[in-house]
């Protein structure tokens, strides 16, 4: 889709250029729709990374939420 944005980019500068300001328009227009999507698809996908490096990360360890030691020292008793 980045491609096509290109494209439309270089067809709308070309169009300027030769002063055709019609097609240059809709061109620029249409590509920028384009990058527009691409960059929404991008930001999704980042963030869509981001949510599952989080899932599949090691959580770290508890700071002693067990209360067995505390079990053993009482039966110890």
């Amino acid at each position: 889709m980045l491609r096509y944005a290109i494209i439309f980019l270089v067809l709308s500068l070309a169009a300027g250029a030769f002063g055709l300001t019609n097609i240059s328009a809709l061109a620029k227009k249409i590509s920028l729709i384009l990058f527009a999507l691409f960059f929404i698809g991008f930001l999704f996908l980042l963030g869509f990374a981001w949510l599952v490096a989080g899932a599949l990360a090691p959580s770290p360890a508890p700071a002693t939420s067990s209360a067995l030691p505390l079990i053993l020292a009482l039966l110890e008793a």
